[in-house]
């Protein structure tokens, strides 16, 4: 489930109603946000966001709430009362830790094997991805879209913090939206690249030497020097600051990025990529059978077609 996290709080808002509601069902049954936070399988500090409406809960959070507090259904249908989303940014629960850091970060050292990153999207990019959650309807898109393009702002500037991203050849290759959005999308991490900020590495499919993580990998680090190791998989994602933890994947970071190719060789495949996206046809298809086939052919086309790149013979250590 989802948490709605946005512009709340304000004297009145929906989100400051509920939590007051909240409070004051809690209170009356003399429990403490930690027992409550036992009960429902949460953290104390979310339900202190909930209550002071600075974030918005889940609907298995309320519903677990009324059972708990033997508040019939009472939370449950102010909550369903409520349009949360108009104006409202929000990112899953398991996430939001991580949007967090994203705002204060100095450093930022990403691998990522699946999509292109987040910080990386286009808007017509990200909505393809959100839009294939069948479950949200087009208000909750939206908001993860706005999201997404949210977090980007202090990156996407010349003096943003330094943030190195590695990604794997076959992102390039995995079309999302058809090839007109792919264009975009391949357009927009020649441009971001060229920033003094923002590095983007490619490792080539054909370094079949390179030991990679099986998941994506973020290594980031904060004012003050705390260093973080953030992992994400389906739905999820992990943190941890354990110092042989750090070294380790630091190590692997290090070798992977001398391995990829570098920042001109990495836009120039990028170009290419992108001139293969470029002259392909769009072709209308019915039903998501015929679109997978449309898909699979545009990745072997451009597999076939794809640019050649000198590839560089390392040994392995």
């Amino acid at each position: 489930m989802s948490r709605r996290n946005g512009s709340t709080g304000d004297a009145g808002s929906p989100a400051l109603v509920f939590g007051k509601l909240l409070a004051r069902t809690r209170e009356s049954r003399a429990i403490s946000q930690t027992a409550l936070a036992r009960m429902v399988f949460t953290d104390r500090t979310l339900i202190g966001k909930y209550e002071k409406g600075t974030s918005v809960p889940s609907e298995e959070f309320v519903r677990r709430c009324d059972e708990v507090l033997g508040s019939g259904d009472l939370l449950w249908w102010m909550w369903s009362e409520i349009n949360w989303y108009p104006g409202l940014i929000f990112h899953p629960d398991w996430f939001e830790r991580r949007a967090e850091m994203d705002a204060t970060l100095t450093f930022l050292y990403q691998y990522e094997n699946r999509l292109v990153p987040g910080l990386l999207q286009t808007e017509a990019y990200a909505r393809k991805l959100f839009e294939q959650i069948k479950s949200d309807t087009k208000q909750q898109v939206e908001a993860r879209v706005n999201a997404r393009l949210s977090r980007q702002n202090r990156f996407h500037s010349p003096d943003g913090p330094t943030y190195v991203v590695l990604l794997e050849e076959s992102i390039l290759r995995q079309v999302v939206g058809g090839p007109r959005v792919m264009s975009e999308q391949l357009g927009h991490l020649l441009a971001l690249g060229a920033l003094p900020n923002i590095h983007v590495q490619v490792v080539p499919a054909a370094y079949h030497h390179v030991v990679a993580p099986t998941e994506s990998m973020s290594l980031i680090a904060l004012p003050g020097g705390e260093r973080w190791i953030y992992s994400e998989f389906l739905d999820g994602g992990h943190f941890t600051g354990d110092p042989a933890a750090l070294e380790r994947h630091q190590r692997t970071y290090d070798r992977l990025r001398a391995d990829a190719l570098s920042p001109r060789e990495s836009a120039q495949l990028i170009a290419e990529a992108r001139e293969g996206y470029a002259h392909e046809p769009a072709r209308p298809q019915r039903g998501a059978v015929a679109q997978e086939q449309l898909q699979r052919q545009q990745r072997w086309r451009l597999h076939r077609g794809g640019p050649r790149i000198h590839r560089r013979s390392r040994p392995r250590t």
